[in-house]
């Protein structure tokens, strides 16, 4: 019996190295390049010249309907700022001229169908979902919204609470602390920059949100875009007689933003809170989408700060262990200058060593070319990464509402990959050069200065922001 066994052990060990020998390894295997044509939508003009772009999808009976309009709080008035924030939400938010905002809510949720609005920095969104059968009353109040906003006087007030509870609220989150004070520093002198106050919530009233609806809602500023389960020719007749019939009694004219100012000058702001983690931002201006560095930059990103493996990572959370999470990133900007900011949180005891340890492998990467293995992985990732921005047929037509709506070359996605995959190693080192600038960095820490293991002002002057 241990004779038999013993052979039955040897056989299948035998087997188990040929079939490994056999097995190729994970390491070393080679897999043909990815091919992944983008989808395209289909581009048309309104009666009054709005574009819209469809995608017919009927996997599902599903309709989704966004408005992209140029508007935002880069066009806040001075002294109301917040005011596109509250015109955004209050725009789903408070009803329309035939419908109650209690009326909306109701009919909408009967027919299982939602509509969402907000205004950001420098674009607003209005977005509706419904079930196809439910495709021609939803749009009919998708329309409403869009054109004949009541701006229930009782939801305004609620809106305008809430806004005011959370300025009084704002310095709990040292995270979300930090992240404003980096912003404001960032963008000192310019819209971008400013934050709304109590003073600022408290200026804006009702008859504000209409006025400035009125201004930046119109056809003539925004580009529909629709996917999902729909009949082509009928939800063009169904846009030309609720959004194509609209002409507006006046022409275009958005008010003019000043251009970012672009001193690079460092600063040291602290926040004091007795807390045992210090939270750590740092960064300056970084580059718009016209940026002939653009795709080295999007490189540079990842081999820096944005990935799992990237260097901030690797040598302050894996080798140091002095933090969970460490990145960068560059936020390329579309109308105005994006920003680079890298963040950490750490222990307060090793506050002024994890901000060196930063410091320099952000200069570091300044110093010389990027190894030929991390240009490949991080092209690799981004190349084989890109079809994930197109899993639905609202992302695809949005991705090509966006290029238009922001002025996009028209083949920046056509060529994308392209254009990454031919960054070389010196035009990483040459944007790094360009776009980094360790030795004027706006940085923000909050925490409690008592337990740090060097004084903040070892990096430089230190302002302490005032909190209530």
């Amino acid at each position: 019996m241990r004779t038999c066994f013993t052979t039955l052990l040897i056989t299948l060990c035998c087997l188990g190295t040929a079939w490994g020998a056999d097995r190729e390894n994970p390491r070393t295997m080679q897999f043909p390049p990815l091919h992944f044509t983008i989808p395209r939508a289909e581009r048309l003009l309104l009666d009054n010249g709005t574009p819209v772009y469809l995608l017919e999808d009927h996997e599902l009976p599903i309709v989704t309907v966004s408005a992209l309009i140029h508007t935002g709080s880069v066009y806040d008035p001075p002294g109301k700022s917040g005011l596109a924030a509250l015109t955004g939400a209050q725009l789903r938010g408070g009803g329309t001229t035939r419908l109650t905002a209690a009326q909306l809510d109701d009919e909408l949720e009967y027919m299982a169908s939602s509509v969402e609005s907000s205004f950001g920095a420098d674009s607003g969104t209005v977005t509706m979902t419904t079930l196809t059968r439910n495709l021609p009353r939803s749009l009919e109040l998708f329309g409403d919204i869009l054109h004949h906003p009541r701006f229930d006087e009782q939801r305004f007030t609620v809106a305008r609470q809430r806004a005011l509870e959370a300025i009084r609220r704002q310095n709990d989150d040292p995270k979300e602390l930090a992240d404003r004070e980096l912003i404001r520093a960032i963008y000192r002198g310019h819209p971008l920059g400013v934050i709304p106050t109590a003073a600022s919530i408290t200026a804006i009233t009702r008859t504000d949100l209409t006025a400035f609806q009125q201004r930046f809602v119109r056809p003539d500023n925004l580009i529909i875009t629709v996917a999902g389960d729909f009949n082509r020719n009928a939800i063009v007749d169904r846009l030309n007689r609720l959004i194509g019939s609209w002409r507006p009694a006046t022409p275009l004219a958005l008010p003019a933003v000043p251009p970012v100012p672009q001193t690079v000058t460092p600063e040291v702001l602290f926040a004091r809170k007795r807390i045992n983690q210090t939270v750590i931002r740092l960064g300056h201006l970084g580059i718009t989408k016209d940026d002939p560095d653009l795709y080295a930059v999007r490189l540079l990103d990842f081999i820096l700060g944005g990935s799992f493996t990237s260097r901030l990572m690797m040598e302050i959370r894996t080798n140091q262990g002095l933090a969970y999470n460490v990145d960068s990133a560059f936020d390329v900007g579309r109308r105005f200058p994006g920003t680079f900011i890298a963040e950490t949180e750490t222990k307060a005891d090793t506050t002024a060593r994890t901000i060196s340890l930063m410091t320099s492998i952000i200069a570091g990467i300044r110093t010389a070319p990027v190894s030929a293995e991390e240009l490949t992985l991080a092209k690799e990732s981004i190349i084989n990464s890109f079809l994930f921005a197109f899993t639905t047929p609202a992302s695809i037509v949005n991705q090509e509402a966006r290029l238009e709506f922001y002025g996009y070359p028209p083949d920046y996605l056509d060529r994308y990959r392209q254009r990454i995959a031919a960054v070389t190693r010196e035009e990483v080192l040459q944007a790094a050069r360009r776009h980094l600038h360790p030795d004027a960095f706006k940085l923000v820490v909050v925490g409690d200065d008592r337990r740090f293991d060097r004084p903040l002002s070892s990096f430089g002057a230190v302002r302490t922001l005032p909190l209530p």
